[in-house]
C-alpha cells in the first residue's frame, strides 16, 4: 500500500535530536509543495539531523549515512534511548571538560573502548556544545570544532529521544549505514528518494564537507548525479537539494529546478550567515 502524502496526525515530540549543516527544518514548508503526492518507502541515503524524515513520519523508510558515528547514534536511540539518556546526565557544560570529551577520538584505542552508548552520548554532547552546533571533522575523521560557551544547552532532550526512539520501533525504519550507491540499488519503482548531499560550495572560502573525513567534491557531484539519471531509467521518483551554483545548474539542466530561499545560521565565518539561494530538483512535475 503506498504512503500518501496527506495531513495526518503526527507526533510533535519527533524532532532532529541534533543540530546540522544544512539541516532542513526551515524549508520544511517548501519541500512539502514539491513532494510526490503517494509513493511506497521513503528513501534517505544523506540522513544527516533528519528534519524531512522526522516531519513526514513515513511508516516504511530506509535511512542511511556514511557517518558511522550518526548511524550509531540513531541504532541507540533506537534501541537503548533510557540508557543514553541516562548516560547523557552526566556531562558538564564547562569548556574543561568539553575538551576532555572531544579529545577521546584522538586515542582510536580509546575511543573503541567506548560503548556505542557512550559514543553517541559524546556526539550530542559535543554537538550542543561546541560553537554554533558546527559538527565538522579533520582529515583524520577527529571532531575539531571549538567550544560554544553556551549558558544552558539542552543537552538532555530526554521527550524528543523517546519520541524518535517509539517511531523507529513502530514503524519499518532501516537504518543503514553506507555509501548512498549502494543504498540506491535497494531501490524499487513507486519508492520516493530524497537526496541531500554535501552542497557543491558556492565559493573556494565555503568550500565546508567536513561531516566525515571523505571529501564530496565535483567528481562527487557527477557521481550522485549519474545515480539521478539511473533512478529516472528506473521511474524512480527523487527530490534533491543542493547550492545554487552554476555547475549545479547545468549538471542537472534536464530536470525540474526550482530555487529557494534559505537562511544558514550554521558557519564558523558568523559574516556569512543568513540568506542563501538553493535548489531543490525533482524528476517528476
Amino acid at each position: 500500500m503506498k504512503e500518501r502524502m496527506i495531513r495526518r496526525k503526527t507526533n510533535k515530540l519527533i524532532l532532529p535530536v541534533l543540530k546540522w549543516v544544512g539541516g532542513k527544518r526551515q524549508l520544511i514548508p517548501e519541500l512539502d509543495k514539491l513532494m510526490p503526492k503517494t509513493y511506497n518507502r521513503y528513501i534517505e541515503p544523506f540522513i544527516g539531523g533528519g528534519a524531512l524524515l522526522f516531519h513526514l513520519q513515513p511508516k516504511i523508510a530506509i535511512i542511511s549515512d556514511i557517518n558511522e558515528e550518526l548511524i550509531n547514534l540513531y541504532n541507540v536511540i533506537k534501541n537503548t534511548p533510557d540508557e543514553l539518556i541516562i548516560d547523557l546526565k552526566k556531562h558538564e557544560n564547562s569548556k574543561e571538560y568539553f575538551y576532555i570529551i572531544r579529545s577521546l577520538d584522538r586515542d582510536k584505542s580509546k575511543y573503541e573502548r567506548l560503548t556505542s552508548i557512550e559514543k553517541a552520548s559524546r556526539l550530542i554532547f559535543l554537538n550542543k556544545t561546541c560553537y554554533n552546533g558546527l559538527f565538522r571533522v579533520n582529515n583524520s575523521g577527529e571532531f575539531n570544532s571549538p567550544f560554544g560557551s553556551y549558558l544552558n544547552p539542552n543537552i538532555v532532550n530526554e521527550y524528543t529521544i523517546k519520541a524518535v526512539s517509539l517511531y523507529f520501533n513502530e514503524n519499518k525504519i532501516d537504518i543503514e549505514c553506507d555509501d548512498y550507491s549502494n543504498i540506491l540499488k535497494k531501490v524499487r519503482q513507486d519508492d520516493f528518494v530524497y537526496l541531500d548531499p554535501p552542497y557543491d560550495p558556492i565559493s573556494d572560502s565555503s568550500n565546508f564537507t567536513g561531516y566525515t573525513k571523505n571529501k564530496f567534491d565535483k567528481i562527487e557531484q557527477i557521481r550522485l548525479k549519474n545515480e539521478c539519471d539511473e533512478l529516472s531509467k528506473k521511474q524512480v521518483k527523487f527530490m534533491l537539494s543542493n547550492s545554487s551554483t552554476d555547475f549545479i545548474l547545468d549538471l542537472y539542466d534536464s530536470y525540474n529546478v526550482y530555487e529557494i530561499n534559505a537562511k544558514r545560521s550554521i558557519n564558523s565565518d558568523p559574516s556569512k550567515r543568513g540568506e542563501i539561494t538553493e535548489v531543490v530538483i525533482t524528476n517528476y512535475a
